[in-house]
């Protein structure tokens, strides 16, 4: 007989996917350092979820340039909007085009669903940001 289903609900609360291998601004963006030096951005699954469906994602233009915490674009959700700020300063490289059409990726699979691409101004701008632990804390 097979057991019960696992589930990732605590006593009615889900529990957020917070992946060790990414690092965490405090504005709920998720950062992933690629082997070519250049950082992934995305929202995390926290942050998805509080916002609810995702409706519309504001994509920033490649080559634009930001600091660590600058307003980077905007997400729209049938609840609210809200700023994306780049977790680390840089120059973009990539966009997810794919988003323009289907903004619900974000909720489908917030690790996936990667924002933007930048090279960064300092590679060590990362090493402020949250790791899981301090992401896990912060949220609660």
């Amino acid at each position: 007989m097979m057991g019960a289903p696992i589930n990732d609900d605590l006593m009615g609360v889900r529990v957020s996917n917070i992946p060790a291998d990414l690092r965490f601004a405090e504005s709920h963006e998720w950062a992933r350092l690629e082997s070519d030096g250049s950082v992934t951005i995305g929202l995390s699954d926290h942050a998805q979820r509080a916002l609810g469906d995702i409706v519309f994602v504001e994509l920033v233009e490649v080559g634009k340039v930001f600091e660590a915490g600058e307003p980077a674009g905007v997400v729209e959700s049938v609840k609210a909007a809200s700023d994306i700020y780049a977790p680390v300063g840089g120059k973009v490289i990539a966009v997810n085009e794919e988003l323009a059409d289907t903004p619900e990726l974000i909720n489908e699979e917030p690790y996936e669903a990667w924002i933007f691409k930048l090279k960064p101004s300092a590679e060590s701008e990362i090493d402020k940001l949250l790791d899981a632990a301090g992401y896990k804390a912060a949220i609660g």
